[in-house]
């Protein structure tokens, strides 16, 4: 089945972004409306959208929930402050930053001309700042599809992979990065065996890799992180495609946290490791990976997952989200204008 993990509901000045709530699934499938930018920020940050691209799909229509029924002389601040708001949400998917970035080139392209002499056509404004987040969600599917169709060639009939956290259907507009590459090898009717690692410590490889891969009926097992080594040792794993959440200009690619550990292990058995995301998702502004921000979540999600403790109570807990890995390790980034490969400066040029 298709999940729409975002979708727009009614006009542009009316209107409100829809979502599903990936904090409740696999155990039930619920949309959620947000109707102010309040609630997009708490639905990005809490997780309930969740994946690079598909936060910056949902930061975009953010900034025009933000600005709805705003009069001419609030306007431009109004949208500046609901630009750095938004921002304050997730500090580590560059993909954020780069649809609020776009929100504003679009904003600034038309705001001047529309206001003079003390009065503006704001609704052409707002019109502008809906056609461009609109834009974003519908190029985002066909980057999908790409990516989809770029990757599956690395996959023979008969392989098996290992794919770590999300980066599915729910994790985007449409189809997924890592796991586009799964779906598209099916559709051609390759056939495949996946490894989800649970994904610890909020369990996306479980809840949601798990359940999409299900959905469309290909064969998937579900194993501890801490198991993944043991099954490269034993010779059962072809390959292994990870999604992105920001890639530096050297290829080092930050994704949750365990994917560092899972390159290295596929690296000493000799096992190509691939990382597939959309262009949008690389910071040239970045070197290298260490100057990568890395979210450090709360405690609690170690200590009391789920709402069961399994910790003592005040023991010490380092909680950091992502992980970044040395693009030494990866083998080829597959993107939609193809697959970089080998991972290097030279190799990483838009």
């Amino acid at each position: 089945m298709s999940i729409e993990t975002l979708s727009w509901v009614g006009g542009v000045t009316d209107g409100f972004l829809r979502i599903i709530d990936q904090t409740l699934l696999p155990l039930e499938l619920c949309a959620i409306d947000c109707r102010n930018v309040e609630s997009v920020w708490e639905a990005i940050k809490r997780l309930r959208v969740r994946g690079a691209p598909a936060i910056g799909i949902a930061a975009a229509y953010g900034m025009v929930i933000g600005v709805q029924n705003t009069g001419v002389n609030l306007f431009e601040r109004r949208f500046y402050d609901v630009a750095q708001y938004l921002s304050s949400s997730r500090p580590t998917a560059v993909n954020l930053f780069w649809a609020i970035d776009r929100m504003k080139s679009r904003f600034e392209s038309v705001w001047s001309s529309s206001v003079s002499g003390g009065s503006g056509d704001v609704l052409r404004v707002l019109d502008e700042l809906f056609s461009e987040a609109r834009k974003i969600h519908e190029e985002d599917r066909a980057i999908c599809r790409a990516i989809g169709e770029y990757g599956q060639a690395i996959i023979k009939n008969g392989d098996t992979f290992i794919t770590h956290c999300n980066a599915g259907g729910l994790a985007t507009a449409d189809y997924g990065t890592a796991l586009a590459v799964f779906f598209r090898a099916a559709e051609l009717g390759k056939r495949i065996m996946v490894y989800a690692d649970e994904t610890r410590p909020l369990l996306q490889g479980a809840r949601l890799t798990a359940w999409e891969l299900m959905q469309r009926d290909i064969n998937v097992t579900l194993i501890c992180d801490s198991m993944a080594a043991m099954l490269m040792g034993q010779g059962k794993i072809d390959g292994v495609i990870v999604g992105a959440d920001r890639i530096a200009a050297n290829g080092d690619t930050a994704n949750k946290i365990g994917t560092y550990g899972l390159a290295v292990s596929a690296y000493v058995h000799g096992i190509p490791f691939y990382v597939a995301a959309p262009v949008s998702t690389f910071d040239l502004a970045l070197a290298d990976g260490g100057g990568i921000p890395i979210e450090e979540r709360d405690a609690d999600e170690i200590c009391c997952g789920f709402g069961k403790r399994t910790a003592p109570e005040g023991v010490a807990v380092y909680n950091p989200a992502f992980d970044v890995t040395p693009a030494k390790y990866i083998n080829g980034i597959i993107t939609e204008r193809g697959i970089i490969t080998p991972v290097n400066k030279e190799n990483i040029k838009f």
